[in-house]
């Protein structure tokens, strides 16, 4: 009976594996969310942003004021590397994760909806600047943590295939965000795309980032981060 009871469970190996895959399944969505927004907003920063969120100045002022908007989400990537890479040797790498998709979508859908210079004045380019603070904030905790916990629970001999997803992801959300932009632009004339056409990109993050999330949720701390607590 006892031999029986063993037969059937699984062995470790099966289930290190499965934990390895679902680590590496989990950083690449939760790479390509985070990519694709923070990549979409350099894409429409070059389109959209010098004319709604910077009209007050000359066309070239406006542009040059949208990239460096741009410019803010990488200042803010190492501060959010430091303190998710803190956070996630002392709380877990899965609950950081989790925590990087949730700022990243929230903020990017913020965008969608918020108001231009037209409506709410200087507040519309400060609210630009701070959520654009906030994506790089988390994209700085996202690409190093997800690429730890995939080293982490991959086999010995498969660390850098495993978390190759990472990179991976990267490329995809570039895919995603400039595919998307580029079809909402053909599908609308330059004036409906000036007034609500951009946005759509950035409310879609919302579907990406649930798919996220429910992805990472089935994921588990790796093994090496489970024997360091005890």
């Amino acid at each position: 009976m006892d031999s029986t009871l063993i037969s059937t469970r699984p062995d470790e190996g099966t289930l290190s594996l499965s934990r390895a895959r679902r680590a590496a399944l989990g950083s690449f969505a939760g790479a390509v969310v985070d990519w694709y927004d923070f990549l979409l907003y350099g894409i429409t920063a070059a389109l959209v942003f010098n004319r709604e969120f910077f009209p007050q100045v000359s066309p070239a002022m406006g542009t040059l004021a949208a990239f460096a908007t741009f410019g803010v989400g990488f200042l803010f990537r190492p501060l959010g590397g430091v303190i998710f890479g803190h956070f996630g040797d002392r709380l877990g790498r899965k609950r950081m994760l989790m925590l990087t998709v949730w700022m990243m979508g929230i903020a990017t859908a913020l965008i969608g909806i918020l108001p231009s210079f037209s409506t709410i004045g200087w507040w519309a380019p400060i609210l630009l600047v701070t959520l654009r603070a906030i994506q790089g904030f988390a994209v700085g905790g996202e690409w190093g943590g997800a690429a730890l916990l995939s080293v982490e629970s991959a086999p010995k001999n498969k660390k850098a295939f495993y978390s190759s997803g990472v990179q991976v992801g990267y490329g995809v959300g570039l895919l995603l965000s400039t595919g998307l932009v580029s079809l909402i632009s053909m599908m609308t004339t330059d004036e409906q795309f000036l007034s609500w056409g951009w946005r759509i990109p950035f409310l879609f993050s919302i579907v990406l980032v649930l798919g996220a999330l429910w992805v990472r949720n089935g994921m588990e701390e790796s093994a090496e981060f489970e024997q360091q607590q005890h």
